[in-house]
């Protein structure tokens, strides 16, 4: 496409010449993207009622749970 072989240049710059977006920069966009989504639905919504839920008082039972012991 741009009349370089493999050996002659890297891989950072064919992404800087054609102008491509790091994965980590799409996967960002993507999830503020969901954020803001949400943030628009009414807050008596289930996702939104998850959304503040507050795990510091949510108690955890250590060990495995008992319906998955293997005997």
């Amino acid at each position: 496409m741009s009349g370089f072989i493999l050996r002659d240049i890297r891989n950072g710059h064919v992404h800087e010449k054609i102008g491509v977006v790091s994965m980590g920069d799409k996967i960002s966009a993507s999830r503020l993207r969901w954020y803001g989504h949400i943030k628009r639905w009414p807050s008596d919504d289930p996702v939104r009622k998850v959304d503040v839920l507050d795990l510091v008082y949510v108690k955890k039972g250590r060990g495995r749970p008992k319906g998955l012991r293997k005997y």
